[in-house]
């Protein structure tokens, strides 16, 4: 890898979004390589996040996630999903400058059709549906300053939405 290696768009959103599904749907349509930094977290830590949380904490866990966007951020030249909190760390939404970001917004409804109601989710645990509806609240502002275009999810599969991103990567 160069340099100048680069992600093909990154996605953000909301858990629920469809990051992950949209993204391995639209990796394959580009012909590149899909990435999901809370995968490669879970790698590096040798355990799952919602282990990461109760044995070391979230302040542990965001500092796995700033470390692992960054890197993900210089080494992949694919489509690259980044974790639903990732955009809470300044570092993260200043690093994400001048890289194609795509928004996949979710209402809540479709958020919780999709997610269940905290099965694996460790800031889902107590309450899932205030909790959910508290985060999309709280980070909506910042998936849309980090975003160079926005993409509806709700209600659609994730191939009409790829098919609906693939023209914003060619601007």
């Amino acid at each position: 890898m160069t340099a100048a290696t680069r992600p093909v768009c990154v996605l953000v959103g909301a858990p629920g979004s469809g990051k992950t599904t949209v993204g391995q749907v639209l990796a394959g349509e580009l012909g590149v390589e899909f990435r999901d930094t809370d995968a490669d977290i879970e790698r590096l830590a040798g355990k799952p996040i919602p282990e990461i949380f109760v044995d070391e904490g979230e302040e542990h866990f965001r500092a796995l996630e700033r470390a692992a966007v960054a890197a993900a951020l210089a080494s992949c030249d694919g489509v690259l999903a980044l974790g639903g909190g990732a955009v809470l760390a300044e570092e993260n939404r200043a690093a994400l400058i001048g890289h194609r970001v795509v928004h996949l917004s979710v209402e809540l409804t479709d958020a919780v059709k999709r997610v269940g109601l905290g099965a694996g989710r460790p800031l889902l645990a107590i309450n899932p549906r205030a909790t959910l509806k508290h985060l999309m609240d709280q980070r909506r502002p910042l998936y849309a300053e980090v975003a160079t275009a926005t993409v509806v999810t709700d209600g659609r599969t994730p191939e009409e939405i790829a098919a609906e991103i693939i023209p914003l990567l060619k601007r």
